[in-house]
């Protein structure tokens, strides 16, 4: 694996799968094999995440980034405390407190989720209590307020404790002004789940896609809340639309710092993936047979080294066209 795409065990989510779904014998697990392993997922996760180091990525204009529990984590500092973008995996809050601390002494304020995955909203409910405002699509809301399946993982979550679930969502969007900046909420359509937005601060030309976009690694498309490939193409175009050449890109997974270019490379591989594997579909091949024919070689050897190995991806491809 290449030193841009190789990703260590503290970078992975539960939307990938998880780190122990990575390798058996030192090859890519089966779908059926992840599939099997995925109702031990949510305790391994918790379990890693409880001593995985957070790294700070600082970008401008009072924004950074930080990368090691779950989705990655955006936060803006200034005068009216903190506000971030996403929330990691509760186990990891001392980790995330110590480097939050190293932003300042501001408090922590308010509180975005991207969407409802474990990942990016499990430390919801420290946060909230350590002062945070949650602010989400109404579809997060729904979503963490009951029992929810997620059938690729195999896994029912419980609902969120009332201390978790956001105090105010919105429809299509949403603006604040906090620490001298406008932040830009927007609902994509169903893209990687029904209740994915962005996250844009315009006067620092920076965006957060929470999992719209991966970065370097192939994306999980989540069937059983909404998502869909053609979804997840639809809000990569927009992601790319919305985007120039001087634009900071915060991917929901991968490599935390990203740009346009970036963007448009996963664009492409997501519109191709889904022509070859529509075109063998409408052939008559089965799932087995398309795989095997390998409709994602183009494009393994940058993304398909993390657990959502071209098998897996080629399978979540099949099942939306």
């Amino acid at each position: 694996m290449s030193g841009r795409t190789t990703l260590s065990r503290r970078r992975f989510c539960l939307c990938c799968l998880g780190s122990s779904a990575l390798v058996v014998a030192g090859d890519f697990l089966t779908p059926s094999q992840v599939y099997a392993e995925a109702r031990n997922i949510v305790d391994i996760i918790k379990s890693d995440a409880a001593t995985a180091p957070i790294t700070v990525h600082r970008l401008r204009d009072g924004i950074s980034v930080l990368e090691g529990s779950g989705g990655n984590i955006a936060v803006l500092t200034g005068k009216d405390g903190k506000l971030l973008v996403d929330a990691g995996i509760g186990v990891s809050r001392r980790q995330v407190s110590a480097a939050l601390d190293t932003l300042g002494n501001q408090p922590i304020t308010h509180l975005i989720n991207t969407h409802w995955h474990f990942d990016h909203a499990d430390g919801n409910e420290w946060l909230q209590a350590a002062g945070a405002r949650i602010l989400a699509h109404e579809n997060t809301r729904k979503h963490l307020s009951v029992t929810q399946r997620v059938n690729d993982w195999s896994y029912d979550f419980s609902a969120a404790p009332l201390a978790a679930l956001p105090q105010d969502v919105f429809g299509q969007e949403h603006v604040l002004k906090l620490n001298s900046n406008t932040i830009e909420l927007k609902h994509y359509s169903p893209a990687h789940t029904d209740s994915d937005i962005s996250v844009t601060f315009p006067d620092a030309d920076i965006i957060h896609t929470g999992d719209t976009f991966w970065n370097g690694v192939y994306p999980f498309i989540d069937y059983s809340t909404g998502g869909s490939i053609d979804g997840a193409i639809r809000a990569a175009e927009d992601n790319v639309r919305r985007t120039t050449d001087n634009t900071i890109v915060i991917p929901g997974h991968g490599q935390p710092v990203s740009k346009r270019m970036e963007l448009i490379a996963f664009r492409d591989m997501l519109i191709d993936t889904r022509a070859n594997v529509a075109a063998l579909k409408k052939k008559g091949l089965g799932l087995a047979d398309i795989t095997a024919a390998r409709p994602t070689a183009a494009y393994d050897a940058h993304w398909g080294n993390f657990v959502i190995s071209p098998a897996l991806f080629t399978r979540l491809v099949f099942e939306g066209v």
